[in-house]
């Protein structure tokens, strides 16, 4: 199975442990694009929501494609009965969109997963004149609040983390927006602060892609033993999140780079 399909298997873990982004972002996002009840927005990949509910309230013509059948389900229990909200269960690789254009195209987390010319060269085509591409992920450090548990966590890691499919998936470059006729980009950075509790932890834990991965005997090991880190420090592990955006335009005749 692609690493890209393995969140479809735990739909309600992954709504409930998967880290939701900065409101500071969101709000700063809605005002660069404008967001409102004129706008029509696409969003790749939501998962179950966790960049959905600031811009699904604005009002706007919200739209997303997610290729995970029960992450698609979970969306639509969620946000069915809103009248903005549309989504199609499908690849945004190989979707045809028709004649449909966007305002704004949003990814959290997603479009690296896309290769990078498709990715750049389709939203760019799927954009209005002036249209607005974000991309936000998190960079979630648990080292600086505690390096005796980091170490410890590292330990557990080094004996049992052994995947069935090795992660070889390669750095998406961002920046690299700029030469799909992409102008005035730009990165922004908020900071955030997560706590979970040693089960808590071990949960999130789960939700990625290539531990969901990690096949018996050492699955229950490894997650026993990032239990048992966490207990012993108190029940308690603390995580800096930086939550990073990237902002590009399409070029409307009066965008200059």
């Amino acid at each position: 199975m692609e690493f890209r399909k393995v969140f479809d298997t735990i739909p309600e873990q992954f709504d409930r442990y998967r880290p939701r982004y900065s409101a500071e972002l969101f709000a700063d996002l809605i005002v660069y694009a404008k967001i409102d009840s004129e706008k029509t927005v696409l969003e790749l990949g939501p998962g179950t929501g966790q960049a959905t509910d600031p811009i699904l309230v604005t009002g706007c013509d919200y739209h997303a494609i997610e290729l995970g059948g029960n992450l698609t389900e979970k969306m639509k229990q969620k946000y069915g009965a809103c009248p903005n909200f549309h989504i199609v269960n499908d690849d945004f690789i190989t979707h045809d969109f028709g004649s449909q254009k966007f305002d704004i195209i949003y990814s959290a987390a997603t479009i690296q997963w896309i290769p990078e010319e498709i990715a750049f060269s389709k939203t760019f085509d799927l954009l209005k004149p002036g249209g607005t591409l974000a991309m936000m992920l998190t960079k979630a450090d648990y080292k600086t609040p505690n390096v005796e548990l980091y170490n410890k966590i590292q330990q557990v890691y080094s004996e049992y983390f052994k995947p069935e499919i090795p992660y070889e998936h390669g750095s998406f470059q961002y920046e690299n927006a700029v030469h799909y006729g992409y102008v005035m980009f730009e990165r922004r950075e908020y900071h955030g602060r997560r706590e979970f509790t040693a089960d808590e932890y071990v949960a999130f834990s789960g939700t990625h892609c290539d531990h969901i991965v990690i096949p018996e005997p050492y699955r229950s090991k490894f997650f026993a033993g990032l239990r048992d880190a966490v207990l012993e420090a108190g029940n308690k592990i603390v995580f800096s999140d930086t939550f990073i955006l990237f902002l590009a335009r399409k070029p409307d005749g009066h965008c200059i780079k």
